[in-house]
């Protein structure tokens, strides 16, 4: 409509417009090296990841998705075995799972964290002996309840493994993501925090002997030139985004404090609107709102009427992983997991990058609220 602002839910852009001379000069470091695959600009990043994140190893890859299915193939889970995760949630995280030949074991999510059920995770534990992991999602950037999660793992001698793939810098108790489990995984997806130019991913971990097998999987399982004692995948950062992605990380914590900033922003000025925003459960005490997720009724119209008046808005995830055809094998049915369905049907993210104006983000708040008026 005439007169309407623009709001997009992401503004790549405009975040690169602050950093294109920092952007440019290393990327023009990179081409003058001619050395393009892994490298001192792919080893200087996973130091650097792994230090932010509180782990002793960092070890790159080519995709968030590689860096769950390499955790995977790095703890040895093959065909027959089990792995639970949420089925509320991005679909690399239960399709890694199957591509191994293993099987996804879902459990359902807390309603107000959106992460995992930890008393249904018990419960599963008790009944599925073929569980070699837990896969926890830390989903739209704040962290699951990782102190449960991680003492039944070890009451039943499991795995974990953190699907931080949204999470770079959240906090559990003050603990990074990616810091807690066996392994943590982590995408360099461009709409992420910490996007690269393109596809790119991280695993990390305090194991040394882990990351020394990463290392060799990620490489067709090479050991030495031309020598392979296991079967691995090609699966390799690239020193391009590496280069990138290092400009990148040294302004994060600062684009992490304009989303904290904006998510507050959000809350005040949507109070009185029959939404529900989300709130930081108390362990949660850094979220870094990869998305800013409300619960609201009418959804699908109130998408439309934001869209017609420029704001862009997302649905994650209109179908749950349960009900998903690929899965229908498993054996689950509609109503397994009443939340992540009600979820599925009443979330939208709103735009949340650190990019927006105050004046934005009252304009897509005055809107939602004449919308439901």
């Amino acid at each position: 409509m005439a007169g309407d602002k623009h709001v997009p839910l992401l503004d790549l852009r405009a975040q690169y417009n602050t950093i294109r001379g920092e952007i440019q000069a290393a990327v023009n470091r990179v081409l003058e090296s001619q050395h393009f695959i892994l490298g001192d600009e792919v080893q200087k990043l996973e130091q650097s990841i792994a230090h932010y994140s509180n782990a002793r190893y960092g070890v790159g890859c080519a995709s968030g998705s590689d860096a769950l299915t390499l955790a995977m193939m790095a703890l040895g889970i093959q065909a027959g075995d089990e792995v639970v995760t949420v089925s509320y949630t991005f679909f690399a995280t239960a399709g890694s799972i199957h591509l191994l030949g293993a099987a996804p074991v879902f459990v359902d999510v807390d309603e107000q964290t959106f992460n995992m059920d930890t008393e249904q995770l018990a419960e599963v534990l008790k009944k599925r002996p073929k569980v070699r992991a837990i896969m926890p999602v830390h989903l739209f950037g704040g962290c699951a309840g990782m102190d449960p999660i991680l003492a039944l793992a070890k009451v039943h001698g499991v795995a974990v493994i953190e699907d931080a793939a949204q999470a770079i810098g959240s906090e559990y108790k003050g603990r990074r993501a990616g810091s807690m489990g066996d392994l943590g995984c982590f995408s360099f997806f461009p709409s992420k925090n910490l996007g690269a130019f393109g596809d790119g991913g991280m695993l990390t971990t305090d194991d040394k002997a882990l990351a020394d097998k990463l290392k060799v999987l990620r490489m067709h399982g090479r050991t030495g030139k031309y020598i392979h004692e296991v079967v691995g995948v090609n699966s390799r950062l690239d020193a391009l985004q590496a280069a990138i992605l290092s400009v990148k990380l040294g302004h994060l914590d600062q684009w992490t404090e304009g989303r904290r900033k904006n998510a507050d922003t959000y809350r005040t000025l949507l109070q009185g609107a029959p939404v529900i925003p989300p709130v930081a459960a108390d362990y949660q005490t850094r979220h870094i709102y990869n998305q800013f997720v409300i619960r609201c009724p009418r959804r699908d119209d109130l998408q439309a009427f934001l869209r017609e008046h420029g704001i862009g808005s997302e649905v994650y995830y209109p179908l749950p992983l349960h009900l998903q055809t690929c899965f229908a094998s498993l054996g689950y049915s509609a109503g397994d997991f009443p939340v992540s369905e009600r979820l599925s049907g009443e979330v939208l993210a709103l735009p949340i990058h650190s990019e927006l104006s105050h004046e934005d983000i009252e304009y897509v708040c005055e809107r939602i609220h004449s919308f439901y008026i």
